[in-house]
């Protein structure tokens, strides 16, 4: 039986507890939001920009950039810059001066071609005797998560050394039967890349395509939510490797860069939200107030049915795709649970659900 068949209809259409029967609505059109750009250092040659509220702003997804006749061909660049994120105005290495980088959407059988622009500054140290130290944090390389493709020369390669004020080009070719979903891009270079991705350098992957033949899901609003924990040293910024490392290091958890946003939904709507768990350390135990989770897939592996959660933990690095129908009219918080990983994992507001107008 294939999977598409396993995938029960009537499970999706009539649910259990907290998903109920699915009332689909047609996509409500997203106005343009006067926040959509995080601030830079005008010194960084860029414009600035207006910043958001510190909390309960809307949701801001990143930039999609899209493959065109079997290529998605574009440019990264890694440089610092300034982020206003809850309330903290913070120095931070980055993809494109945002965080996260912008997502990427491709099909199987394409190939994701890169140029990768090390704009950091040199180095202040020398390669230590031993590379498994933390060393050299402003040396990078890019590695597709979970992606089923070459680990050599300058395709998925996380060997690969690319040193500040120089470009490099990336290639990397997906099989024609590369699994459909969510993946994501993030740094991995031995000796950096802790420190890189707590700045908030990661970005999505899609591989498109999954569940089209599904209908419901196909049709329901997406939202990729890259989640984070925010860390800082006293000057606002990670230049030490022990900035990350206390079990207390996190300040504050957020989403797309933002801390605590504010996701809207109509009552009985159904959304699609694509988690990517970018945070660098710690597990997260999630929880929508008076609100089902219903995995739909991991790791871009589409599941055979629907997994009803009440809480849902997430790795670092790991991906689900979760199906929320919202509830009636009103605020519901989207929170990490106290859970213990042989340490207290970070807990706080994630974000908030706003359910409001008609059906």
């Amino acid at each position: 039986m294939s999977r598409t068949s396993r995938f029960s209809r009537r499970r999706l259409l009539t649910g259990a507890t907290g998903l109920g029967a699915f009332i689909w609505v047609p996509r409500l059109a997203r106005a343009a939001d006067p926040h959509e750009h995080m601030n830079m250092s005008p010194t960084l040659g860029m414009e600035p920009r207006i910043s958001p509220p510190p909390m309960d702003a809307p949701l801001i997804e990143p930039e999609t950039r899209r493959s065109v006749n079997g290529v998605l061909q574009t440019t990264l660049r890694c440089a610092y810059a300034y982020r206003d994120i809850g309330g903290v105005r913070l120095y931070l290495r980055s993809y494109e001066g945002g965080s996260p980088g912008p997502t990427l959407r491709m099909k199987p059988g394409e190939t994701l071609k890169i140029r990768l622009i090390n704009d950091l500054p040199p180095n202040r140290d020398f390669l230590p005797s031993n590379p498994s130290h933390p060393h050299q944090f402003n040396n990078t390389n890019l590695h597709f998560h979970g992606a089923h493709c070459s680990p050599s020369g300058i395709a998925d390669n996380v060997m690969r050394k690319m040193v500040p004020g120089k470009s490099y080009e990336i290639e990397i070719a997906l099989p024609a039967d590369h699994t459909r979903g969510t993946y994501w891009y993030h740094p991995h270079h031995h000796g950096s890349a802790d420190v890189q991705v707590a700045s908030g350098m990661a970005g999505a992957i899609i591989v498109e395509g999954d569940f089209a033949d599904v209908p419901e899901i196909a049709r329901a609003r997406e939202r990729v939510m890259l989640l984070s924990q925010v860390v800082f040293d006293a000057f606002s910024m990670i230049e030490d490797f022990g900035t990350l490392f206390p079990e207390t290091a996190t300040r504050f958890l957020a989403i797309n860069g933002q801390r605590r946003p504010t996701i809207d939904m109509r009552p009985g709507e159904v959304q699609r939200w694509r988690l990517v768990a970018s945070q660098y350390q710690d597990n997260m135990l999630l929880e929508l107030d008076k609100h089902r989770l219903n995995v739909i897939a991991y790791d871009g592996i589409q599941l055979g049915a629907l997994q009803e959660m009440k809480q849902l933990l997430i790795a670092p690095g790991q991906r689900a795709d979760v199906l929320v129908q919202a509830g009636g009219p009103g605020t519901y918080e989207l929170n990490a649970l106290p859970f213990d990983q042989g340490h207290p994992s970070p807990t706080g507001s994630l974000a908030r659900v706003v359910v409001a107008g008609c059906r």
